[in-house]
């Protein structure tokens, strides 16, 4: 098989053709690297490799999982294979050349799928920005435009499969890492509710249930046979989530009710929302019209600064842990890490346990708001991004502001820039690209990024939909249909990298 065979077809129909044995795995897996070595100096999509692994396995027999033999990619960030080293986006893990001790949960499901594994994508330190260009690697680049970013964070994995290089990749969302890189890349990103998939066996969870592991996809079946093979609880779970009744790929052959579907193009936290971001969601609303279901302007009574507020509360404490953590036991210093994480931290840290238990409670109130908005709808269209791509270095502290950070975090004074009226503008400051996506994370509600939108330069924008609380199949449904009213799979054949 060459390279313009490959790139035509998704995971599943590439298994397919090893299951019938057409094609054998290792042919499937030289295509991949041979693009790998093609694109990827460019891209900086896939920072760690593991070929001597991927080799082996793929002269293995793999004819049972549903996407057997296909070649596959893991998140640099809590998607640890056993003796691969892994460094979360970081210099502090990447200087040690911390190792993985076992597989995360959620990998030995994609393996049982039948997946060969050859590498670990490109995130930002910790994934804790919607871009991705940590220090420890480098900027991610966007095959669509090389001048523009991938997103983040699971930028390298966006950027490797709308490359071409897979047709499927390891990603994860905590506030949005799936589906704004399937934004900014043009491709599917579906979150799955609060505990659709597993953390184990580091974790039980992972920010409340806030962050979710699932996948990047060129095709929504490909998504949904992968959610099938990776769902369900294990032991380090908290709780079960009612499984339904068919299988995810199945429910994509059931026809479609028509729903009531609100929509909003208005950024929750006033900043500016782009023309792009604007004309993608009224087409996205025709085209809905046109299948049948009912469009109405409407949004959840929900205060969007305070849900912000809410959300990087959390986020910053997270940050906070997982600095502290690694200097805890692995001897990392303050030079490990980046400007930016130590800044957060700071916030983060100083939270007291007052603060902390306010804001989640806060965060039941906004699942009781949403519940009580989904009595009168079946699903929230939103868009996805603020924007198309931002361009690399763009997004970035402003240069007058380092010095100033440097000087407070030197004394242990930093906190005291997320304080009063400061905190809003740092709340803009870094979520107006993506002041859409934290909504679903705090609510635990599945969440898809549908690429329905290019603009006149062919930089893509997603339509994101949120559904009510283990409603997956209607979305998927939904997107079904919609990838078959406007089929997006020629757009990749224009990409040139």
């Amino acid at each position: 098989m060459n390279f313009s065979e490959y790139i035509q077809y998704d995971g599943l129909e590439l298994a397919k053709l090893v299951q019938t044995k057409q094609v054998q795995a290792h042919e499937l897996l030289t295509c991949a690297l041979q693009r790998t070595e093609q694109v990827n100096p460019k891209l900086n999509a896939i920072v760690i490799t593991m070929y001597e692994q991927a080799q082996r396995r793929s002269q293995q027999t793999l004819n049972n999982g549903a996407f057997s033999g296909i070649p596959f990619l893991l998140k640099d960030l809590h998607q640890e294979y056993v003796g691969v080293a892994t460094s979360f986006g970081s210099n502090a893990l990447k200087r040690l050349n911390y190792i993985a001790t076992q597989n995360s949960e959620i990998v030995n499901r994609w393996e049982n799928a039948g997946v060969v594994i050859f590498g670990l994508t490109n995130s930002p330190e910790f994934g804790i920005k919607g871009i991705t260009e940590p220090e420890a690697w480098g900027s991610c680049h966007n095959p669509w435009n090389l001048k523009h970013n991938s997103g983040g964070s699971s930028g390298g994995s966006a950027s490797a499969v709308a490359a071409g290089i897979v047709p499927i990749a390891g990603a994860s969302d905590g506030g949005g890492s799936i589906r704004i890189p399937a934004s900014y890349c043009g491709l599917f990103g579906l979150k799955p509710s609060r505990g659709r998939t597993p953390w184990g066996p580091q974790f039980s969870e992972a920010m409340h249930g806030a962050a979710m592991q699932h996948v990047l996809t060129k095709s929504v079946r490909d998504s949904a046979a992968m959610l099938d093979a990776t769902q369900g609880s294990e032991h380090s779970s908290l709780f079960n989530i009612q499984t339904p009744n068919k299988t995810y790929l199945e429910i994509l052959q059931q026809p479609l009710k028509p729903l009531r579907i609100a929509f909003s193009t208005e950024s929750p936290i006033g900043t500016k929302v782009s023309q792009d971001a604007i004309q993608a969601i009224q087409k996205t609303a025709k085209l809905l019209e046109s299948l049948g279901h009912h469009v109405i302007e409407a949004k959840p009574q929900i205060d969007g600064m305070m849900l912000a507020k809410d959300f990087i509360t959390t986020w910053f404490s997270q940050c906070a842990y997982n600095v502290q953590q690694l200097k805890k036991l692995h001897g990392a210093k303050d030079s490990d890490f980046e400007l930016d994480t130590l800044a957060i931290a700071a916030f983060g840290a100083k939270a007291t346990a007052l603060d902390y238990i306010h804001n989640l409670n806060n965060w039941g109130n906004y699942v009781t708001q949403m519940n009580q908005f989904f009595d009168n709808y079946d699903l929230y269209l939103i868009p996805s991004t603020a924007s198309i791509a931002p361009k690399n270095g763009e997004v970035k502290t402003p240069t007058w502001q380092i010095p100033i950070l440097k000087g407070l975090l030197k004394v242990d004074k930093a906190h005291l820039l997320a304080k009063g009226k400061f905190v809003e503008q740092l709340i803009k400051n870094n979520l107006q690209w993506v002041p859409f996506t934290q909504l679903a994370n705090i609510t635990g509600l599945p969440a898809m990024s549908v690429p329905l939108y290019w603009n006149k330069d062919n930089l893509p924008l997603g339509s994101q939909f949120i559904a009510p609380f283990g409603r997956e199949d209607l979305l998927l449904q939904l997107a079904a249909q919609l990838e078959q009213a406007q089929p997006w799979q020629a757009q990749y054949q224009s990409i040139v990298v």
